[in-house]
């Protein structure tokens, strides 16, 4: 490569971020650290900053900025600072980065992801929630701009490696009958359902597989979060839910698979690391080394596969009927699921009530067209309104 491109990291100080930025330090030549965002764990990120020295740094409050900015100071590195939303969408959209990293949870990556969309970045998605709330947008953003979009959760990065160069052009057209979205069945995969209702959120948070953060650990106990990928695979895939069959697997080597007419099933297998993807797509159409170990497949020994039971996940339930409805439920269903969440990690509510909130808020706003962003920020708001309504009914 004749110069390092530069990147932008949405969620520095998370597992993704970090994970993503172990891989860039494996490769100075080819990637410079040009902005690196955080929310509350300012001590984490002013580390990153004086080991990447990157030009940007964002915070979410001017207090939060003051604190970096004297600890950046301290150290005598001369990292520039900004604030908010306004600061985040700056970043993403910069004339001189390459490629943005969205790996912000939730519903505050949609703005910054979708300003690098319309600037014409490579944008590695991680966020998934930025395609479930605004999905027809977003790619129409995608497609006005020519921006190259490349997943970045394990599952759809693998159902791209499965995938043939022209699959844009219709999974019809390529010959591809359904795509199979693994999933581990996280930490109660096997607990008896009554003891469901005593679960902690410790408990919760402690994936046999995965090293995530809370609110998206909590999303794969729940399998809510294959829930949000299963709606997101629609958008990235073109295709209906219909076509897309979630399969658990607990041992989280096979990360998704596409079913062809012929009878032929591609896979993509590798360790349960996320440095596999994230090199994979910082790379694209190339290959670089991620740090990541050859995967082992006699010490794997076997794999499995079951059928996932909606009685035990009904939030998986719920996600796939936000898929059919299409236009504002996935948003709905998506904002009252972070409220519930958040509830759950609080201690407010217990763990089955998640799909409860969920349940009721979905039945209670209305499913409207979404034409513009404006309206996907309306529909999350009275989503949410619905959800801490709920909670002050029910939570404790």
């Amino acid at each position: 490569m004749s110069q390092a491109q530069h990147i932008t990291v949405l969620g520095a100080t998370g597992s993704v971020g970090l994970s993503t930025l172990d891989v860039i330090a494996r490769h100075p030549d080819r990637y410079n650290v040009f902005a690196l965002t955080g929310f509350t764990r300012l001590a984490e990120l002013l580390a990153l900053c004086v080991r990447h020295t990157p030009r940007f740094a964002v915070v979410p409050t001017a207090e939060a900025a003051r604190q970096l900015e004297d600890g950046l100071f301290t150290a005598g590195v001369d990292t520039r600072v900004l604030v908010g939303e306004g600061g985040l969408c700056e970043v993403s959209a910069h004339p001189q980065v390459d490629t943005v990293l969205a790996a912000i949870v939730g519903a505050a990556g949609l703005r910054p992801t979708l300003a690098a969309v319309e600037a014409g970045k490579k944008v590695l998605l991680a966020n998934k929630e930025a395609l479930v709330m605004s999905g027809a947008l977003f790619m129409q953003a995608v497609r006005r701009s020519g921006t190259v979009l490349l997943p970045l959760d394990s599952e759809h990065n693998a159902i791209f490696q499965c995938l043939p160069g022209n699959y844009a052009n219709g999974l019809d057209s390529v010959g591809v009958r359904r795509v199979l979205l693994t999933a581990s069945g996280g930490p109660f995969r096997e607990t008896p359902l009554p003891e469901l209702e005593h679960v902690s959120p410790e408990q919760a948070c402690a994936h046999p597989n995965w090293s995530m953060g809370r609110k998206i650990s909590v999303d794969s106990a729940s399998m809510m979060n294959k829930g949000l990928e299963l709606i997101e695979a629609c958008w990235l895939f073109d295709t209906s839910p219909s076509r897309i069959e979630v399969v658990i697997h607990p041992q989280s080597v096979i990360h998704s698979m596409v079913d062809y007419v012929d009878g032929s099933v591609l896979a993509q297998l590798g360790n349960p690391d996320m440095r596999t993807p994230i090199a994979h797509a910082l790379a694209w159409p190339e290959r670089i080394d991620s740090g990541v170990a050859p995967l082992n497949l006699f010490s794997v020994g076997r794999l499995d596969f079951q059928a996932p039971d909606e009685e035990r996940f009904p939030c998986l339930r719920l996600a796939r009927q936000a898929a059919e409805a299409g236009d504002s439920a996935p948003a709905v269903l998506n904002a009252a699921n972070e409220v519930a969440v958040a509830a759950f990690l609080d201690r407010r509510i217990r763990f089955p009530e998640i799909a409860s909130m969920i349940d009721e808020v979905l039945n209670l706003e209305s499913v409207i067209a979404v034409s513009e962003l404006e309206t996907v920020f309306e529909v999350d708001a009275r989503a949410r309104a619905l959800a801490e309504q709920w909670l002050g009914r029910h939570g404790r």
